[in-house]
């Protein structure tokens, strides 16, 4: 066989794989999300998806949407976006990009800027009309941030963990 195989999968396609992979680990019912954050060689420097804080349980807190239902898990889920700079524990983000599966919201938008990322690549917008996405939007432009939605030529991908026979 001569030449390189067929099929594979972008650098984008790749690194959003990795950020779904990670939203895999959230324990959150209704919303899984996962980010990976990538430096100017390719390189993954760190990873999150949204859940609670270390130290507070999954069966403390509540995972409640509905605030006529009691506490929501609002005031205490940490986004996927914010987890990954965390876990970067003091490393550079300057001109990284950060690669997540919905468009980051107000709060991490700030998170983001203030971390030197420079590009936010995203698979879904479907919050575009909110008051906090848009805030994100205006904040991002403003402070020079690229965002592109990112079109992937899969409609998905398989892991198969019995690749040993």
């Amino acid at each position: 066989m001569s030449g390189k195989r067929d099929g594979y999968i972008s650098w984008d396609e790749y690194f959003m794989g990795v950020a779904l992979l990670a939203a895999e680990r959230s324990k959150d019912p209704s919303t899984q999300v996962g980010a990976c954050i990538v430096d100017s060689d390719r390189t993954i420097l760190s990873t999150g998806y949204n859940g609670f804080p270390k130290g507070c349980g999954d069966d403390e807190y509540p995972w409640n949407r509905d605030e006529s239902s009691g506490e929501t898990k609002y005031p205490f889920v940490v986004h996927a976006e914010l987890n990954a700079i965390l876990n970067c524990q003091g490393k550079s983000l300057k001109g990284a990009k950060i690669y997540v599966g919905l468009f980051p919201c107000n709060e991490c938008t700030k998170a983001i800027i203030q971390s030197g990322i420079s590009e936010v690549v995203y698979l879904s917008d479907k919050y575009a009309d909110t008051p906090a996405t848009q805030a994100s939007k205006r904040m991002l432009a403003s402070a020079g941030v690229k965002t592109s939605q990112l079109k992937p030529t899969k409609a998905e991908l398989v892991l198969n963990f019995n690749i040993v026979k």
